[in-house]
Formats: structure tokens, C-alpha cells, sequence
């Protein structure tokens, strides 16, 4: 991979360095907080590049790449774990691969940990694959997925299946939303800030009697149900209002 960088001044010790690195960090907040990751397509496989700045230098540092995948479906980031003792930043990215499996109708969630080493100068960047995921999900090549999560779950599911897969972070148990008769699809997925999450089924025209949504909370457990297909709003990414199913009748 090619690497920019632009390396200011230097500290004159090894000791000095990992001081100054400290209470630098310390005073401007989280020690990765100048750098950013951007991501991009290639194929069947995404490419991931790490830039900003550090305090003596700037560029872009380094990266890795995710899959290849079949037909990848959604990707979220996991929230940043840090040791101030090693200057290490671990997140966990995830994946989804919606027309997996030798029939081409599986859905995997792949696991990826990126991991930040950071100095005053450079940032090492390590990518790997920590898990592979089977869930109990309908795919396949017209499928669409939605995915959210909170601190604690990811919320999955795809436009194929009935209920939506509830993954814990901490040791990838699975569970099962629940789900409506008769049969709806679950269309959108969707998360505010304070960790809430809704799974949407079916139409969004109103409270049509082809919809239906299941409101969890911050501790994965199922609160507010009923019908309607509703959203959620946060502050990052705009809901799109068109790309959600509504009724061809409507």
C-alpha cells in the first residue's frame, strides 16, 4: 500500500516521546481522534486507509482490506477500545455477506479486528479476521439487508426473512426477534444515540396493515411493538426516505 507521510519535528528520547505522546493525548481527547478511516470498493472486496495527522506528521499511514465477499450487504464499525499504557486503538468491524454458502441464500457476518498502534509519528495499522458468523437469515442475490447496533448488539436481517438475528457483541450468541402474523419481511433496521434500536417490517406507507415494527432497548430486550413501520434518526447518517419499501398499490 502507498503510504504519504510527512514527518515534522522529533522527539529527543524514546522517554520523551512516550511522554509527549501521553499528555497530548490526554489534553485533546481520545488518542486517535485526528485520524480517520475511509473505505472503498473493489470488486467482491473492500479496502480500508487510515489518514490525518499525529503530532509530527501527517498523511496517510496505512490500511488493509476486508473479504472477498459474494454480495456484501451492510457494514457498521464497532466502538474503539483503547489502551493509554500501549498507545493502542481495537475496534471490530463488521461485515455482512448476504448470498453465502454453496446455494448462494446463506448470510454471514464476518468479524474483522483493525487495530491502531500509535505514536507520535506513525500509526500501524493491522487488519484480520477474528470470526465468521452463519446466521439464521434468507439471502440471495436480489436480497437487501439492514443492519444497527448499540454498545452491547448488532440488529440484522434482509428483506427475505421474517425475523431479524440479534447478535451479542461480547460472545456472538444469537437470538431471534420477534415477528408478525401473517408473515411480514424485515425492510429496515434502524438506531438513535442513546442505543435504541427499531426492526422494521414490511410497508411504510403510513400504518398500512402490511407493516409492523419492534422497538429493543440499549439491553437487547424487546420494549414497544405494534404495527406501523417506523424509523429512527441519529445524529451521523440521514435516513433516506425513497429506499424504503412502500406498497406498489399505494
Amino acid at each position: 500500500m502507498r503510504r504519504f507521510v510527512t514527518r515534522g519535528r522529533l522527539a529527543a528520547s524514546i522517554i520523551l516521546l512516550v511522554v509527549s505522546v501521553s499528555i497530548r493525548a490526554s489534553a485533546s481527547g481520545p488518542i486517535d481522534a485526528t485520524l480517520y478511516t475511509t473505505y472503498s470498493l473493489n470488486g467482491t472486496t473492500v479496502l480500508l486507509s487510515v489518514c490525518g495527522s499525529l503530532p509530527d506528521s501527517s498523511g496517510c499511514y496505512g490500511g488493509g482490506d476486508l473479504g472477498p465477499f459474494v454480495l456484501l450487504g451492510a457494514l457498521i464499525e464497532g466502538s474503539p477500545s483503547v489502551n493509554q499504557k500501549t498507545n493502542t486503538v481495537t475496534r471490530y468491524i463488521y461485515a455482512l455477506d448476504i448470498a453465502a454458502g454453496t446455494n448462494g441464500n446463506g448470510v454471514d457476518l464476518y468479524v474483522y479486528k483493525k487495530t491502531d498502534a500509535i505514536t507520535s509519528t506513525f500509526d500501524t495499522v493491522t487488519v484480520s479476521l477474528f470470526k465468521t458468523i452463519s446466521l439464521p437469515l434468507s439471502g440471495g442475490s436480489s436480497a437487501s439487508a439492514s443492519m444497527a447496533a448499540n454498545a452491547k448488539y448488532l440488529f440484522i436481517g434482509t428483506n427475505q426473512s421474517t425475523q431479524a438475528a440479534i447478535v451479542k457483541k461480547s460472545n456472538f450468541a444469537i437470538t431471534q426477534s420477534g415477528s408478525f402474523e401473517p408473515p411480514i419481511p424485515v425492510t429496515a433496521i434502524t438506531g438513535d444515540a442513546y442505543g435504541y434500536v427499531t426492526v422494521a417490517f414490511g410497508d411504510f406507507f403510513g400504518f398500512d396493515v402490511d407493516s409492523g415494527e419492534i422497538v429493543y432497548g440499549p439491553d437487547g430486550t424487546a420494549g414497544q411493538d405494534g404495527g406501523g413501520a417506523v424509523f429512527m434518526l441519529n445524529t451521523v447518517q440521514a435516513i433516506l426516505p425513497p429506499t424504503l419499501p412502500v406498497s406498489s398499490t399505494q
